[in-house]
């Protein structure tokens, strides 16, 4: 095992923070089925399905940006003894790279469980009628990212069928549990379904329904509850937004009378403050919980339920 770890430390794939660790141990329960979840959404969903028969190990640690993740030597090895990864291809490359490469056990990729909305898909969707994309690049901004949209857990019902599915993996893993695995999944199906409806019953009747976003990470939120997500930059949080793409948002937010201007909780306001500024709206979080924030005490439910506040005070919902 030392010999294999050695050979790992040296690949460039593990040229990471020390400060990026695991939230877990897989090694805290031997006898339980170790699995290893890509970042919190799917933690808390393996959590959740898995129950007292698992143990998770994630590897996103609170207040980390999940995108930009990378993987230290104890991480990979995790990877590499776990019975089953849960992950997101396309959404954090290095996890993508440490599978491929070093997995034994199953996986379980949530991409191939639900249809994936298409970025550029949901721009051109959005497109005014005025056709501001000839003033300022194209229909969001200029963002050049386009494919697939990975948030799928914003939408609580997809989020539920992924549920199902980690439900019917780790039954083929160990069928002693099986029942319960299922149980679990329908529990939480339940809990899902409940937040839908109250997602959809708060924003049924709202003065407004787009909402500004520092980068576009709610399409899936948008598509379920049929809001319009007009957004700076694209996919990646880390962009940097060019004049124009600004401008196009400034023009957006005015047109449509936006007051409050959306920033998120791992990355910086200042974007949002800038549009704000120029169109005198305020600025809130709406988060896409890719991650948790350091000492937070919250979970997926409470703070789909804070979106949820968030977003009826923004858009005037009575």
């Amino acid at each position: 095992m030392l010999r294999r770890l050695v050979a790992l430390a040296a690949t460039p794939l593990l040229a990471v923070p020390a400060a990026a660790c695991a939230s877990g141990s897989a090694a805290e329960d031997p006898d339980a089925v170790q699995v290893v979840a890509a970042f919190y959404p799917l933690e808390f969903l393996a959590g959740r399905v898995g129950g007292e028969h698992v143990s998770v190990t994630g590897l996103t640690p609170p207040g980390a940006e999940a995108h930009d993740l990378e993987l230290s030597p104890s991480q990979v090895a995790e990877v590499s003894e776990a019975d089953l990864v849960v992950h997101l291809a396309g959404f954090q490359p290095a996890v993508d790279d440490a599978v491929t490469a070093y997995a034994t056990g199953s996986s379980l990729d949530v991409a191939t469980v639900v249809p994936a909305l298409d970025h550029n898909d949901e721009q051109a969707e959005q497109a005014e009628p005025d056709d501001h994309a000839d003033d300022h690049g194209d229909d969001d901004h200029g963002d050049d990212h386009g494919g697939a949209d990975p948030h799928v857990w914003l939408d609580p019902d997809r989020f539920a069928t992924i549920a199902g599915a980690a439900a019917e993996r780790l039954a083929e893993l160990d069928p002693d549990h099986a029942a319960a695995y299922r149980a679990n999944a329908d529990a939480l199906g339940a809990d899902l379904a409940t937040l839908d409806a109250e997602l959809a019953e708060g924003l049924a009747s709202c003065e407004r329904r787009e909402i500004v976003v520092s980068h576009a990470a709610f399409g899936y939120l948008a598509d379920r509850y049929d809001l319009e997500q007009i957004a700076v930059t694209g996919l990646s949080p880390e962009d940097e937004p060019t004049p124009q793409q600004l401008a196009g948002a400034i023009d957006q937010a005015q047109a449509h009378g936006a007051t409050t201007i959306f920033f998120e909780v791992l990355v910086s306001p200042a974007v949002a403050e800038v549009i704000a500024d120029q169109v005198g709206a305020t600025t809130a979080v709406l988060d896409p919980i890719e991650g948790l924030a350091p000492g937070a005490d919250d979970d997926y439910l409470s703070l789909m339920r804070s979106n949820l506040t968030a977003l009826r005070e923004a858009l005037g919902c009575r």
